[in-house]
This record gives C-alpha cells, sequence and structure tokens, in this order.
C-alpha cells in the first residue's frame, strides 16, 4: 500500500513511537513559528532553560497581535522579544510587517518540512506540503531546544475535491461547507488531507484559506500536495529554489474518506456564535450589517482583497455600514497599491487600518452592540470581537463587500456585474525589509535582553500531590473555547508577560466571581467542569496557566480540544474525562471531588476513581494521557518534568 502526503511528512520526521492512530509518537520539528501574544513566554522559557542558541532549521517570531500602543505594555515586549530574538538567533519580524502565517508561507515555509507553532492557525502552512502543527508555547520552546514534539498519531481524513468552484464562490466557501458537515469537533484527533482533481483550480493562498480554517474543526492539522501551483507561487516569491514535489502515491490509502463536488459549493455563511453554525447566505439574504471586514490569517492572500476591491469599484459603502480592510502583510498591501486596488477600496468608503491580526482578536474594529458584523476572518466566538454582544458572521470576501455595497447580508452571485477572475500576481513585488535576520553567535552572545516593568517571570508550580480534594467552583457547557477561559483584545493580552495580572480576568465571560471566589479558597485548589469540546480555539496556553496561578488542579470533561489539554498537562493541571457522559449532569457547582491515591491511581491504569464528597457517591474519569505526559503531570508540568529530563 503506498502512502498519502501525511504519512509522508510524518515518517520522514518520526523520531520515536508507532504512527498508528491513537498512539503517542515524536517527530522532529525544522521550523517553529511565534507570535508576540504567545512568544513571551516561550522567550522566558529559552531564558530560564539557558539555552544559548535554537537548535531548529529556522525560527522566526512575529509581532501581529498586540500593535495597540496604548501605553508602555505592548512596545516594552516588543522591544523584550526583539532582543531576545538577537540573542537565540531567531528570525524576527517587526510590528507592522504583517501576520505571522501568509508572511511565514511567503518567505520561509518549505514543502517536505515540519513547522511547530504557538498559535492554533499554524495549519496554515500546510497548504505547501508542509506538516504544520500548533501547540502551546512552552512545546515550541523545547522545539527551538533541539527537543521532539509528542503528539498522538492521527488519523488522515482524505477529502477528495472535484470539478471546481462556481462564479461567487471561492476558498472560504469550501472550508465553511466542511464545517457545514462536521461542526467546530469534527476533526478532532484527525489529520486533514486535500487531494483530487479539484486541486488544479485552486491556488497556495486559496489552500491557505482551508488549511488554515481546519482548525476550527478541531483537527491536528491540514496538508496540501506540493504540486505545479506550490512550485508557482514559490517561484513569485523568488524561492523556487525550495520547491520539492510531494504528492500521495497512486494506490494510497486514508483513515477516512470525504468528497467535495466544488461545482455544488454555494457561498455560505457562519452564524453566531460559532465557526460550525453555517447556512447557505441566501437563507439570511437581507438582514441588516453594521460592518463588513475584510482580511486576516483566514484570506489574507491578495485576490481576498483584489476582488473585494473590484466589487465596490465606483461603488460607495452604504452609509450604515463600517467597511473594514485589514491588510495582511505590507507586501500584499505594496502590491494593491501598485495594481489600484487600495485606491478602489479607499475611494468607496472603506477604512483602512495597519497590517496585522487586529480586530481578529479583539484588537479595535469592534463592532457596535447586537449589529451583525461580516467577517473573513476564521472564528466568531462570542466576544472575540471585543464587543461582548456582538453578533459576527463568517463568510467569503466576495460576500463581505457585496453586503458592504448593499448594507444587508448579500448573496453575491445576485450582484448585477462579471464575476472579478483575479489570480496572485505572477511578478508581486516582494517586501523583505522588516525581517530581521538573527545574529551570528558571536555577537548574540553580547545582546542584553530588555525586560520592561510588565515582565515577569513564568510562576512555580508545585508537583501533583497523592491526595486532592477540589471544590467545583466552576462548571460551563459544551464548546468552551479560550477565549471564554481567559479573553483576548486590547484589555486583556497587554499583560501576557505577567501571569499575576492577566489572571484577574480568568473566565470573565462565563463567571465574573470565579476569580473572588478563587482566591477566597484556604488553600487554592479546585476544579472545573465543563462539557464537549472544552477549550476549543486559541493556542494561547495562558488559559491554562492562569487558571492554574489561581489554584485550578483538575478539569473534568466530557471531552477536550486538542491544544488546550495538552497546555493543561503542561503546567500540571490534570486532564479528565467522565467515562460515564452522564456523570456531567450530576455534578453541580459548588460540590467537592476528592482525588485519592491519586498518583498510583494515575501509574497503574487510566481509569481514575472520583469521589463526590458532597453527595457521598463515586463515579469513574479516564486520563488518556501518555506515560510521558503523565510524568509532566505529575513533576507539576513542564518546567518541572524538564528539569529533571534535560538533566538525564
Amino acid at each position: 500500500m503506498g502512502q498519502n502526503v501525511t504519512q509522508k511528512l510524518i515518517e520522514s520526521h518520526l523520531i520515536a513511537g508507532t504512527p498508528r492512530p491513537g498512539q503517542e509518537i515524536a517527530i522532529r520539528i525544522d521550523q517553529t513559528l511565534t507570535q508576540d501574544a504567545t512568544g513571551t513566554l516561550v522567550m522566558l522559557a529559552l531564558e530560564a532553560m539557558e539555552i544559548d542558541r535554537v537548535r531548529t532549521e529556522l525560527s522566526a517570531q512575529y509581532v501581529d497581535h498586540n500593535l495597540v500602543q496604548e501605553d508602555h505594555k505592548n512596545p516594552d515586549d516588543h522591544l523584550f522579544l526583539q532582543t531576545a530574538c538577537q540573542r537565540f538567533g531567531v528570525w524576527y519580524s517587526r510590528p507592522g510587517n504583517g501576520v505571522s502565517h501568509p508572511v511565514h508561507q511567503e518567505r520561509f515555509g518549505k514543502p517536505g518540512q515540519t513547522l511547530l507553532g504557538s498559535d492554533s492557525h499554524t495549519p496554515s502552512a500546510g497548504a505547501i506540503g508542509m506538516l504544520a502543527i500548533g501547540a502551546g508555547g512552552l512545546e515550541v520552546a523545547l522545539a527551538m531546544a533541539g527537543q521532539p514534539f509528542h503528539l498522538k498519531m492521527p488519523e488522515v481524513w482524505g477529502v477528495r475535491l472535484e470539478a471546481e468552484l462556481p462564479e461567487w464562490v471561492s476558498a472560504k466557501d469550501i472550508i465553511l461547507e466542511m464545517l457545514r458537515r462536521h461542526d467546530v469537533d469534527g476533526g478532532v484527533g484527525r489529520a486533514i488531507e486535500y487531494y483530487g482533481p479539484g486541486l488544479a483550480s485552486l491556488s497556495a493562498m486559496d489552500r491557505h484559506v482551508i488549511a488554515n480554517m481546519g482548525t476550527e474543526l478541531g483537527a491536528t492539522t491540514t496538508v496540501f500536495p506540493s504540486d505545479g501551483e506550490v512550485r508557482a507561487f514559490l517561484r513569485s516569491q523568488q524561492r523556487e529554489a525550495d520547491w520539492v514535489e510531494l504528492i500521495a502515491d497512486r494506490d494510497a490509502d486514508y483513515d477516512l474518506h470525504e468528497r467535495i463536488d466544488l461545482s455544488q459549493v454555494e457561498p455560505l455563511i457562519a452564524m453566531p456564535s460559532s465557526p460550525g453554525n453555517v447556512i447557505p447566505v441566501r437563507e439570511v439574504a437581507g438582514e441588516e450589517i453594521y460592518q463588513a471586514y475584510i482580511g486576516s490569517s483566514a484570506n489574507p492572500g491578495y485576490r481576498d482583497f483584489a476582488v473585494p476591491a473590484q466589487i465596490v469599484k465606483n461603488r460607495r459603502v452604504h452609509p450604515r455600514v463600517s467597511f473594514d480592510v485589514n491588510p495582511t502583510s505590507r507586501q500584499v498591501l505594496e502590491n494593491l497599491t501598485r495594481d489600484g486596488h487600495l485606491g478602489a477600496l479607499i475611494h468607496s468608503g472603506a477604512r483602512l487600518h495597519q497590517a496585522g491580526c487586529n480586530g481578529c482578536i479583539g484588537m479595535g474594529q469592534a463592532p457596535a452592540t447586537d449589529k451583525i458584523s461580516l467577517r473573513t476572518v476564521p472564528r466568531n466566538f462570542p466576544g472575540r470581537s471585543g464587543t461582548r454582544e456582538d453578533k459576527v458572521c463568517l463568510v467569503s470576501p466576495e460576500t463581505a463587500a457585496a453586503s458592504a455595497v448593499m448594507g444587508v447580508i448579500t448573496d453575491p452571485r445576485s450582484l448585477d456585474m462579471p464575476y472579478p477572475k483575479i489570480r496572485d500576481p505572477e511578478r508581486p513585488i516582494l517586501n523583505r525589509d522588516m525581517l530581521e535576520p538573527p545574529a551570528p553567535p558571536e555577537e548574540a552572545r553580547k545582546v542584553t535582553i530588555v525586560k520592561g516593568p510588565n515582565i515577569t517571570e513564568i510562576p512555580t508550580l508545585e508537583p501533583l500531590p497523592e491526595e486532592l480534594e477540589l471544590p467545583v467552583l466552576l462548571k460551563a457547557g459544551d464548546n468552551v473555547s479560550t477565549d471564554e477561559i481567559l479573553p483576548a483584545g486590547t484589555r486583556v493580552l497587554p499583560y501576557r508577560s505577567n501571569i499575576r495580572a492577566i489572571s484577574e480576568f480568568t473566565f470573565e465571560r462565563i463567571d465574573e466571581d470565579y476569580v473572588r471566589r478563587a482566591k477566597g479558597l484556604k488553600d487554592k485548589n479546585h476544579a472545573v467542569v465543563g462539557g464537549q469540546n472544552y477549550g476549543q480555539g486559541s493556542s494561547r496556553e495562558h488559559a491554562a496557566l492562569a487558571p492554574r496561578y489561581l489554584g485550578l488542579r483538575a478539569v473534568l470533561t466530557r471531552g477536550f480540544a486538542r491544544i488546550h489539554e495538552q497546555n493543561l498537562v503542561n503546567f500540571g493541571v490534570l486532564p479528565l474525562c467522565f467515562l460515564d457522559p452522564s456523570d456531567y449532569d450530576r455534578i453541580q457547582q459548588g460540590d467537592v471531588l476528592g482525588l485519592f491515591d491519586l498518583r498510583q491511581q494515575l501509574r497503574a491504569e487510566q481509569v481514575v476513581q472520583v469521589r463526590n464528597v458532597s453527595r457521598q457517591y463515586d463515579f469513574s474519569t479516564r486520563h488518556g494521557l501518555s506515560p510521558r505526559q503523565m510524568e509532566v503531570v505529575l513533576a507539576g508540568g513542564l518546567f518541572g518534568w524538564v528539569r529533571t529530563h534535560l538533566a538525564s
């Protein structure tokens, strides 16, 4: 039996383990990606581990999230990251250069290599035949230190694409179709690989759109072959020498199978407040909107702005609508300017913002209360936009631009104009000027890392004890996102380097009294109970570290999102799943749960018995930890484990 692309990538980087679905494996990491909302902890970890220089082939740090400089905190962190990059041998992308994922694909991505990133949308690089995976910052720091990355081998889900997309339908509608079929947890434990004749009509940046939002399905990663389209993309970036062909064998098979007839895909929209709440645009056409927003890591390419520019050309944005243009890189901005598209957008009434993540992460461009905002961003979790009572919908650039002109949700097929057929330029203007290369080792050792007053050390966490009695401080429902555990936005993320300060915002969108109750506990230790797909969304490990700082020792759920479960492990929080899902219903907030002979139970088997001390009954949970993960939890987290592991 031949191999698919995912299997080839894993086999060529396999260091330990057997690549059977569900088994833990370890792979070699070639490249790493960090961004400023998570990178500060990565650099603090490298410093704590006394790393002299990163040992990857290439590591890059981007400043794209925290661009609003309303006081000293964000610029201090930018300077900290810049000097840390000089010290440790990391590429540094300056503020305003652009969003990490498209810039990395343009400048550094290489087919056949692995990429580990401290951002959940790192799988975007799968668009060009990379094995790209999002992870917590501590795991990325270990990879930068030369350690392998551990993960559970995913099932490989083959999605065959046939035919071509009709006019007014684009790549965003393909991934929305996947979400319509499978919701936000349909990809958990799976790697999605696209193949088939339909690929021929999808550019590398179209594939980026699809790979980026595979994360919203809960997938470990998304993979595309490295074919002629990838070669053409790298040629346009003057990097054709980095291209290698990487395609599935003729007799390759997949663990699961899916088929999409592209000719049958129509304009789709994810309604508030989940990427999985997808319906056809035509079903809600005519509803008034407040905002239309284009740009983000989910639609970062040239055509994602050029097509809307042609739609609004010689028209005016509806007077009720804020039409926000969020450039994803300085290079894209320059090319749009050269080709006249930027002028068309500005003249139509669009509001132009700096190149970065911006409104996607709640950094400005917040919509009005209870008003519909159509966005080409990857996710629409409640309040993520910066407005607590938001109504964010996910759409294609075509739908966003058509609606901006009409003032209501509009099926772009209803516009009285020919479809603007635009491809990425073959000879774009290239902009490498805001990427700072690593300093030579002898110069790097002379660098002093600059730390502002808001930058503090990562707190020391004690090992897991033998017994715990934990009050349930919070009981939450299904699909709790990391944005709900710890919000993003201009008010919270500037404290990402100060765990004591950022912990004050923990769970505030679910229960504003959680922090006060946690601080009021005599010994601080407590548990949280959640439903299915707990911790979906961002890889932001602050959503694990901040609750742990407040005393969280165990989370009991019906199921976890992959990255957040690992982040809990990395900070010594025990992730447990109910063996009988109905036990979730029996537990009430305020109940005290007893975990006895805990270390012995964990090492003996995967089933952990829990006592509801308040209601006097026992129930069973499972932990699903590998032997390595178990030792990490017992050590109180990754730092405690690393000290022992690296020393040996």
